[in-house]
């Protein structure tokens, strides 16, 4: 009997070949989210430094020069700028990421099918060859029985 050949396997070749590039496609939005999310840490932690500074400035009774306060207050306006337009990035990112988890999940599914198909084609091909291999042993059975009966 013939070697088992599955007739789709150039598709199933392709399709491992897409899900190894929407693994790669998701691990790179995964990292381009969390470096978006360290980016909005920096903003946040030189607000609270700003914070910080401007306290032990005017704390304690201290008085502050006018052009300092509106320093200050063009410094926080600004920092409150950069973390609404990271947060707005982040969410951008996350939603490419989130699409590159369902077209992950998308081509797995595929595969699966795929794979499921080719077992199942394979399991056939095993009982079409055993069902043969069947066949012929009961076709020398029987010569030998004649052979030996004449």
């Amino acid at each position: 009997m013939k070697k088992f050949r599955f007739k789709l396997e150039t598709l199933l070749k392709v399709t491992r070949m897409n899900k190894e590039q929407a693994q790669v496609a998701l691990a790179l939005a995964t990292r381009e989210v969390e470096e978006a999310r360290e980016q909005l840490n920096l903003y946040l932690q030189e607000m609270a430094q700003g914070h910080k500074d401007y306290a032990e400035l005017t704390g304690a009774g201290k008085t502050i020069s006018l052009g300092r306060l509106m320093t200050f207050n063009s410094f926080f306006n600004w920092k409150r700028e950069q973390i609404e337009s990271q947060q707005r990035v982040i969410m951008e990112k996350q939603a490419v990421r989130q699409k590159k988890m369902q077209e992950l999940v998308a081509v797995m599914n595929k595969l699966k099918s795929i794979e499921q198909l080719k077992e199942k084609r394979l399991q056939q091909y095993m009982a079409e060859a055993l069902q043969e291999e069947q066949k012929q042993l009961d076709e020398i059975g029987g010569q030998l029985y004649f052979r030996n009966q004449g």
